[in-house]
Parts: structure tokens; C-alpha cells; sequence
């Protein structure tokens, strides 16, 4: 059975799993910082993140979103322990999702929306999809929508940074993980099967033939 793009997206960070996944050392850091303190909480987050290495490479999982996620939370660690300041470990994610929010906005000005290009990149499909209107907005509604995502995120957990509120700041990297991804899944989910179904048959079929495309740059 062919995969969907979705599933393959999905299957290109690991899947569900590898998102739960990616949640378990940020979450355990910000429960045992809570508790013990900036070095218990830092040990525990690189436990944590070490485990599930060991754990998807026992499995044969795929190990790039492992290897990912596992450095994701060490530099979080490391930037913990030189600065001193346990919030400091928020503080690669907070800057990651400025950098999101300038890519999604800078790439609907320059009229190639991030969900559209990373679609095109997942099925291995051109980029001939800019020329039919209708996609193109629908690829461009979703990217806005991680925009907007992306620069919440950036507002509120670097405001809350900015005045240490180091609780809250937990809280709000928690709640504004999944939450908002099931706000953003559905959008870009909708712009794939509308392009899907908008596209010519033509650019669709030659495609997944592997055939030259029918329509050119």
C-alpha cells in the first residue's frame, strides 16, 4: 500500500511515537526542576533523551529523528549548566521558533509557502503546483497558520523568559507543544488533499510514474 504524504511526512520525524517521543525530556525537565533543582532536572532530561536513543535503536526505529532529538536536548542541557539558569533550557527552542516564524512569513512573501515546498519535497513532485491558483492559497493558508503558531510560541514563551516566570515558562513550552499542533496537523492536512484533488491529473499521474513532468518551471 502507498503512503500517504502525511504518513510519510510523519514517518520522516519518527512518526506519533517519535513526537511523544520528542515531548518526554522537556517534560521531565520541567517536573524535576520544579522539584530538585537546575542539575537533577538537567541530568534527568539527558537520561530521559538517552533511553529513548537506546530504546529506538534496540527497535531499528528510524534514528535520524533520534539522533535529532537526542542532541536537541543535550544543547538544551549544555546551555543550562554554562549559563546557570534553569530556564536557559527553554532557550534554543525559544529562538528555534523565531527562526520558524521568520521562514513560514518570509516564504509566503516570496510566494513559496513552506507546507507547499516540503509537500512537493515528501512525494517528489515539482514544482508546478505554484502555477494552479487554488493550491497555492491553500499552501499558503496552512503555512500562515504555522506562522502565526510559530510566533505565538516566540512571543509568549520568550516573554515569559524575559521576566522569569521559569514555571510558567515550563507550563507554557507543555501546553503549546501539542495543543497547537492539533490546531496546525488539521490545516496542513486540508491543503494536502485540496491540492491533491485541485491538481491536474496530468502533473499527478506523470509524477508518480516517475515520468518527466507534463508541466514545466
Amino acid at each position: 500500500m502507498t503512503s500517504t504524504p502525511v504518513e510519510t511526512a510523519l514517518a520522516r520525524v519518527g512518526g506519533i511515537r517519535g513526537l511523544v517521543y520528542s515531548a518526554l525530556p522537556v517534560t521531565t525537565f520541567a517536573v524535576v526542576s520544579a522539584a530538585s533543582g537546575r542539575i537533577p532536572a538537567t541530568a534527568a532530561a539527558v537520561g530521559v533523551a538517552a533511553v529513548i536513543l537506546v530504546w529506538q535503536l534496540v527497535r531499528r526505529e528510524s534514528t535520524r529523528p533520534a539522533l535529532w532529538g537526542f542532541a536537541g536536548v543535550a544543547l538544551c542541557a549544555g546551555v543550562a549548566l554554562v549559563t546557570g539558569q534553569a530556564k536557559d533550557f527553554y532557550l534554543p527552542g525559544i529562538w528555534m521558533y523565531l527562526g520558524l516564524g521568520l521562514l513560514f512569513t518570509a516564504s509566503i512573501l516570496v510566494g513559496r509557502p513552506v507546507v507547499g515546498v516540503f509537500w512537493a519535497w515528501v512525494t517528489g513532485r515539482d514544482s508546478t503546483w505554484r502555477g494552479v491558483a487554488r493550491v497555492r492559497l491553500a499552501f499558503t493558508a496552512a503555512t500562515a497558520v504555522m506562522a502565526a503558531v510559530s510566533w505565538v510560541r516566540f512571543v509568549v514563551q520568550y516573554y515569559l523568559y524575559d521576566t522569569d516566570q521559569d514555571g510558567l515558562l515550563a507550563a507554557a513550552r507543555i501546553a503549546m507543544g501539542w495543543p497547537l499542533m492539533a490546531i496546525t496537523l488539521p490545516a496542513v492536512l486540508l491543503a494536502v488533499r485540496y491540492a491533491v484533488r485541485a491538481l491536474p491529473v496530468q502533473t499527478l499521474s506523470s509524477t508518480a510514474a516517475g515520468d518527466q513532468p507534463v508541466f514545466g518551471e
